[in-house]
């Protein structure tokens, strides 16, 4: 369970996943603080929904960082079509997951941490929404649209560094949505929403059972169809 399944290996990309361009322009940290500064609600431009550029500033999705079963800090909100999400870095913009502060953190959060560094990159792209590693520890994914349509086995996806994954499909979404029998006895479920673990997984495979045995994970809350 530790090792990349065949798909993620260098010499066979598919169509779900792909290695990392770093000469993409879309990786550099062009975000400014006025539009991804974590202080900044919807609301804040309520005034402005009348403004040729209001969609411009509609957020796409908003994304919470968890330790275990705590959520720290607030709700981040993105209005670019991409965000960086990462460590402590002292260059760029994007959500900063260092500076969040949380009283008795335990050793296994510490640890776990420290490795985020360079942490993802998400871009809202037309095909979907896509995560790229760019720390030095492999990230774990799970979102509805990766899972296999009437199976109810978790899946999650381990990606490795300088790889990335389509974590969200639209069209695959809007089919799952018409089709898919949402009666899920065994907790709740959000068909617009993406999970991320920092360098450990969870599911049938691992000890962790469940995301929030992780010690750093990532909620993305799509806005779409919301």
């Amino acid at each position: 369970p530790e090792s990349p399944p065949p798909p993620y290996s260098r010499l066979s990309p598919n169509e779900e996943q792909k290695p990392l361009d770093l000469s993409d322009s879309t990786l550099s940290y062009t975000e400014t603080e006025a539009t991804n500064s974590p202080n900044v609600t919807p609301g804040d431009f309520s005034d402005a929904s009348t403004s040729p550029d209001a969609m411009k500033r509609s957020h796409w999705c908003n994304v919470a960082y968890w330790e275990h079963r705590t959520r720290v800090g607030r709700l981040y909100t993105v209005y670019e079509q991409s965000v960086s999400i990462f460590y402590d870095l002292p260059q760029g913009n994007g959500f900063c997951l260092g500076q969040l502060n949380l009283e008795n953190r335990s050793e296994t959060v510490r640890r776990t941490r420290s490795k985020i560094g360079y942490g993802i990159l998400l871009s809202k792209e037309p095909d979907g929404v896509w995560a790229y590693n760019r720390s030095e520890h492999p990230i774990f994914v799970n979102s509805p649209t990766l899972d296999i349509p009437n199976c109810r086995t978790l899946i999650v996806r381990k990606v490795m560094p300088g790889y990335s994954i389509k974590v969200f499909d639209y069209e695959k979404s809007c089919l799952l949505q018409h089709t898919a029998d949402l009666d899920y006895a065994d907790g709740p479920y959000d068909p617009n929403s993406v999970r991320i673990s920092f360098a450990k997984g969870w599911g049938p495979c691992y000890s962790r059972q469940f995301i929030t045995s992780c010690p750093c994970w990532l909620e993305i809350l799509l806005s779409n169809n919301r």
